[in-house]
């Protein structure tokens, strides 16, 4: 027990210590919700990376799909590395950061209102952000509850109290760089704790050959696949089409969510976008690739009654848990700070973004345009502190499905915005009318399905909801009014610009090498 609080003594000190040295950034709202746009390429990656991968993703769905699918839930990580971070950084990394810093917008909502000349879609896409945020801010604390009573017997009501007030400390104190710098240092926990977690639970199996054995034994007990004989070692799993709906949601779904995408308007410059590539995507290989191949082993402890309710059903969220329970004190004390470490970065950037997006978007765009620097600095801390306090009361009073939350919330806000974002940087017909059905689409569609359980799982109605919102936007923008030529030509100008200013200061290629 002493290692295990000395780590957490340790880790909250050094959370606490970054927020006080990264002060300095808070005195204008460009350095509170954006570091000033200076941050590098290791903190951008790695804020990057630690916002997408929470306690959710380490407790909950790494022992949900890979009690399902096995050894072939991987895919899921590799999908996370390749699609969520690789392309997203190739694709949106560059055209974010140019358009936005052209456009002068420092939020998501903002971005929309000025690329469509809308204020209405401002408000609109902040109410959205605002509804959906707060539920996935909630879902992050769920994966806490277990770990912490297999680990310390603590309650999770101590556990979500401490975690949440310790995170709105250091974020009221730095703001964007404050979570960005202690992103750093979580994410280098996460790496190294995420691998000697994998080596240690395998050795407890026998090592990897006589844990593959093993889990080869079981059959399925999916319908679709229901006595098949080694089916949570195949390549693909027991249901490869359930298992793609989990790829897309949780891969394509970051392209959408406004507190990944920001990360992209705080980059120091295009240079640093490049090395961040590279950086992110090694960040998710390790840490998303991990966990689920982590989790695939699940059903090697499916004769445990720890991941069991009272009602026979199977506890996801106890696996993993229970998985480590067996584990040496020093290895449980590093799991801990590795999942408190992947659910504070999380809640810090959702947190950051719920208040900026409120304060500029809805009270400044909106309400009071004319609302001096300082006030709004102090409404965000305000409504910071606020967003933590709600997002607290629904984690210790949640509903019955709050295991859905995250999928309902990433449906929702990458169905909206996703497609959007993606045909706004690189498509100059698309219009603002396109813009409002995608909204329509992509909230409609979660919520009419949370009523009416039409498509059965989340995570698949989540995946649709993105689809079909890429679909969506050609087609009504070929049958809708374009924006005005000028307005398009201001907007777009922003690249021709980068492109010159880029050829102007390269250097020549050199004649020979003495040259």
């Amino acid at each position: 027990m002493a290692i295990k609080v000395t780590f957490l003594i340790i880790f909250f000190a050094v959370m606490i210590a970054i927020g006080f040295l990264t002060r300095r950034h808070t005195n204008s709202v460009d350095g509170f919700v954006l570091g000033g746009r200076t941050a590098g390429p290791w903190l951008t990656a790695f804020a990057y990376g630690t916002s997408y991968f929470s306690a959710v993703v380490f407790v909950g769905y790494a022992g949900q799909f890979g009690y399902k699918y096995g050894i072939s839930a991987t895919w899921a990580g590799i999908g996370n590395a390749v699609i969520g971070s690789l392309l997203a950084w190739l694709v949106l990394g560059r055209r974010t950061r140019v358009m936005t810093k052209h456009l002068d917008s420092k939020t998501m909502p903002d971005f929309f209102a000025k690329r469509f000349d809308s204020g209405s879609m401002r408000v609109a896409a902040a109410l959205i952000s605002f509804i959906f945020l707060i539920p996935y801010t909630a879902s992050v604390y769920n994966g806490l509850s277990r770990l912490f009573r297999m680990a310390f017997d603590i309650p999770y009501t101590v556990c979500v109290i401490v975690m949440a007030g310790l995170t709105c400390l250091y974020v009221l104190l730095g703001g964007y760089m404050a979570t960005a710098v202690n992103d750093f240092v979580q994410g280098i926990i996460m790496l190294f704790g995420i691998c000697a977690v994998i080596v240690a639970v395998i050795n407890s199996n026998g090592g990897f050959i006589q844990a593959l054995t093993t889990l080869s034994q079981y059959e399925s007990d999916l319908a679709v696949s229901e006595g098949m004989q080694g089916a949570f070692t195949a390549f693909f799993g027991p249901d490869p089409v359930n298992l793609l709906g989990v790829v897309v949601l949780t891969s394509l779904g970051t392209w959408g969510l406004p507190q990944m995408v920001g990360k992209f308007y705080a980059i120091r410059d295009e240079k640093s976008i490049k090395a961040g590539t590279i950086i992110s995507t090694f960040f998710a290989i390790v840490v998303a690739g991990g966990c689920y191949f982590l989790g695939g082993f699940a059903r090697l402890y499916s004769e445990n009654p720890a991941i069991y309710n009272e009602d026979g059903s199977v506890a996801y969220d106890a696996i993993v848990p229970t998985m480590l329970s067996g584990l040496p004190d020093l290895l449980i004390g590093i799991v801990v700070v590795l999942v408190l470490s992947a659910s504070m970065s999380t809640l810090s950037s959702l947190v950051l973004t719920s208040s900026s997006s409120v304060t500029l978007d809805l009270i400044k765009g909106s309400f009071k345009p004319d609302l001096s620097e300082k006030k709004q600095l102090s409404i965000m801390r305000v409504l910071l502190v606020f967003f933590i306090v709600l997002s607290v009361v629904i984690a210790l009073n949640p509903p019955t499905f709050i295991a859905q939350l995250m999928g309902y919330s990433w449906g929702a806000l990458a169905g909206s915005f996703l497609a959007p974002l993606l045909y706004g940087l690189y498509w100059k017909k698309t219009t603002p009318l396109s813009v409002w059905c995608c909204f329509i689409s992509g909230v409609g569609i979660t919520l009419t399905n949370m009523l009416f359980h039409y498509i059965a799982s989340p995570i698949n109605a989540g995946a649709f909801t993105m689809l079909i919102g890429l679909v969506i936007i050609p087609v009504v923008s070929l049958f809708t009014p374009n924006m005005a030529d000028t307005s398009i030509s201001r907007i777009f100008s922003c690249y021709e610009e980068t492109v010159t200013i880029e050829k102007r200061y390269s250097l020549p290629e050199r004649a020979d090498d003495e040259e």
